[in-house]
């Protein structure tokens, strides 16, 4: 990796992290050596870490996507390819980016409570207790998520209106996804300085089959018992005292009423001299 950067002129430090903690650590070390750029290589999980105690800072964020899904770099058009992204952190432009934030716990792509969040508590169980891998884990996961199928009653406070669902699942957005068509799941931009809300109001197992269908064929906006709100900030209430938040695939227990906000240009991430965010 030294060598890589090397061979664009830039000297860098290297710290192989072996956990969580310790890739906070180096990136608040990083911060009180005072370097320009602080590079982190890894799945949005890494990325999610590093870039928690980056934002605010003015630090420059790079990105190595080395994880499986790499959904920030890519809705940023951060090259994938290794040596690309290396190249990238060398030469590309810092842009501003807007933050999640969840009870102050950030997050780069999206937070969701319900079926998700249990989703990778199983799969993590499946996979500490009984050795299986990441995928097979989460096949394992979701089947028993949708066996169980469990309700969330929220109260959802945004815009000075509130909102009562019973659902299988809330889903929230560091700006908008695209919900319908080819491209769901992507954003178009992460710089507009909104959460999006997405709420399924109680539907059974064949009507999450049902939004689906009508996500991939464009039609999702006409599903009556789906909701998509667009706010800078709002509250979650549930009747539970505390309740798993998933935040970029890391799950934490939380205390209730969970308070959303966006926290508008909080982090400066290089991206390519040519994308568009």
């Amino acid at each position: 990796m030294r060598a890589k950067f090397d061979s664009h002129g830039c000297a860098a430090q290297v710290t192989l992290a072996q956990g969580g903690e310790a890739m906070i650590a180096a990136a608040r070390q990083a911060l009180d050596d005072g370097v320009d750029v602080v590079v982190a290589g890894g799945g949005d999980g890494t990325i999610n870490a590093v870039a928690s105690v980056l934002a605010g800072s003015g630090v420059a964020f790079g990105v190595l996507p080395l994880g499986t899904l790499n959904h920030f770099a890519k809705d940023l058009g951060i090259p994938l390819e290794l040596d690309a992204a290396v190249r990238n952190v060398a030469e590309g432009e810092r842009r501003a980016v807007d933050v999640g934030a969840v009870n102050d716990r950030i997050f780069l792509n999206n937070s969701s409570l319900g079926l998700y969040p249990d989703m990778v508590r199983d799969r993590e169980k499946q996979q500490h207790r009984l050795g299986r891998g990441k995928w097979p884990a989460a096949a394992w996961a979701t089947v028993a998520a949708l066996r169980r199928f469990p309700f969330l009653n929220v109260t959802l406070a945004v815009d000075g209106q509130v909102h009562r669902r019973s659902t299988p699942f809330v889903f929230v957005g560091n700006n908008e996804y695209t919900m319908e068509g080819l491209s769901i799941g992507a954003r178009a931009s992460l710089a507009d300085g909104k959460l999006s809300l997405y709420v399924a109001q109680r539907p059974g197992r064949l009507g999450l089959i049902r939004f689906a269908w009508r996500a991939l064929c464009g039609r999702l906006a006409q599903e009556r018992d789906f909701d998509v709100m667009l706010s800078d900030k709002f509250d979650i209430a549930t009747r539970h005292r505390r309740l798993r938040v998933a935040t970029d695939g890391e799950v934490t227990v939380m205390a209730t009423p969970l308070h959303y906000r966006i926290m508008p240009g909080a982090l400066a991430v290089i991206v390519p001299s040519q994308s568009t965010i």
